[in-house]
């Protein structure tokens, strides 16, 4: 099912994406839609979930050797 959706855009951005897309031979809300599903095709699964400090820390432990024992030796030396 189609619905209706209202951008409110740059005139001059508005000109530019009409032309490209008589250039194209598609119409401008085919070229939008293209355009979402090809923000929602591609993003990063990152993305997705969790704050930026989240996602910065993503794979930092990847390969490490760490277990319950060695996060409480850890707590242990800490806060000694």
């Amino acid at each position: 099912m189609q619905t209706k959706l209202t951008l409110r855009l740059d005139e001059k951005l508005i000109r530019e994406a009409k032309v490209y897309a008589a250039e194209a031979e598609v119409s401008l809300s085919q070229l939008v839609a293209n355009y979402f599903r090809l923000l929602m095709n591609g993003r990063p699964a990152a993305r997705k979930t969790g704050a930026p400090v989240t996602r910065s820390l993503r794979g930092v432990l990847k390969g490490a050797q760490v277990d319950e024992q060695a996060y409480l030796r850890h707590l242990e030396a800490k806060y000694r």
